[in-house]
């Protein structure tokens, strides 16, 4: 690309020309690391179902009792123990567990006695797309503002930068969706305080399970407004820590890319600092930022979590807050392995992505 664009009297320009240019990687060598990749998931997920499982019968709390009711006789409380399998021995019970996973059964659960892939899986899209918008909007606002601050540098908007980074990172999220709702719902009433569609009117049919996508695709308008209103506080909570992360990894990747040689060359054959610096600089600079989206991934779910509580979004997070403190094992124990299995996807995804941009991984596929 860089010979298409600049000719062959441009020589340096052959760095942008390898970065450019997408690696060529086979079909059989994708379909291979794909495959091997996902096979690395399986000791990472049973490590992960193991220490939960372990962590979650240290906490003394017996939910049978609960769900028994403080008028339940004895006999009743064994009987229900017994129903789901809780007065085996702990080795057996995890052994049972797991040859149910492999099954594709996650166990029903104790509470509403509906099998727990079921409910995790009607929650989900809700929390997908919280995540996807914080962090596709955090992607946008964070690059922006690093490459402003690194052109800028030590200049008074990158001071400024610096200083609105610090406070994103140091600012409880909790904290942040409290002010945003006592601010915009409470005193300005322009959001809507929780939930994440409007009851009187009617939701746009099921497809993708995104209510904002769904909306488009139905061609209904005012529900995608609605949609947009609800997304609004919860998603601007969960991407602020997001956008000082990567506004600051931005930042850093395009001062360093500005130290390369192509970029002297080309400031001094007049070449329009704009295009250089948001095309090829700022290309050449994201290599550590796409390896942060997909910490950043993990991350918004652990985030996700306390925000959905807080916005009474009918996501998983929610969901997994209900069933720790009603000591639901079965319901804690689904939603880490779902987690789990969307954040290892998630980061092979991302490193193809990477593979893509940067072609010295090339070899590593």
């Amino acid at each position: 690309m860089a010979t298409f664009l600049f000719g062959e009297r441009w020589p340096c320009f052959s760095r942008l020309r390898d970065v450019t240019v997408l690696p060529d990687l086979g079909y059989g060598s994708m379909v291979r690391y794909i495959a091997v990749r996902l096979l690395s998931l399986i000791p990472s997920l049973f490590g992960l179902i193991l220490l939960t499982f372990i962590m979650l019968h240290a906490v003394p709390a017996d939910p049978v009792t609960s769900l028994a009711g403080e008028n339940a006789s004895p006999e009743q409380v064994a009987e229900l123990r017994a129903r789901f399998g809780l007065d085996k021995p702990l080795v057996e019970q995890f052994g049972i567990y797991v040859w149910q996973i492999l099954q594709g059964d996650l166990g029903n659960s104790i509470f509403s006695n509906r099998p727990v892939l079921e409910e995790i899986l009607a929650r989900l899209p809700a929390t997908l797309e919280l995540i996807t918008f914080a962090l596709v909007l955090a992607a946008f606002v964070g690059i922006t503002l690093g490459t402003i601050a690194a052109v800028r540098h030590n200049g008074p908007i990158d001071n400024i930068v610096r200083a609105v980074t610090i406070s994103g990172l140091a600012i409880a999220t909790f904290w942040v969706a409290i002010i945003l709702q006592m601010v915009f719902s409470m005193e300005l009433n322009w959001l809507p305080l929780r939930g994440r569609f409007d009851v009187a009117y009617p939701a746009p049919p099921l497809i993708t399970g995104f209510l904002l996508i769904d909306s488009l695709l139905a061609l209904d308008l005012t529900a995608f407004g609605i949609a947009a209103q609800h997304l609004a506080m919860p998603m601007i909570t969960l991407a602020i820590p997001a956008i000082a992360t990567i506004a600051r990894f931005t930042r850093s990747g395009v001062l360093e890319t500005m130290q390369k040689e192509f970029v002297d060359y080309a400031s001094a054959v007049g070449y329009r600092r704009n295009r250089l610096i948001w095309i090829y600089v700022l290309k050449n600079s994201l290599s550590v930022v796409i390896m942060q989206l997909g910490l950043l991934f993990g991350a918004l779910i652990g985030g996700a979590v306390a925000i959905e509580a807080i916005f009474d979004w009918p996501g998983i997070g929610s969901y997994a807050v209900n069933a720790i403190l009603n000591f639901d094992y079965k319901a804690v124990l689904g939603v880490t392995i779902i987690i789990g299995i969307i954040y290892g996807i998630v980061n092979i995804i991302v490193d193809i992505i990477h593979a893509f941009v940067d072609p010295r991984l090339r070899e590593g596929i």
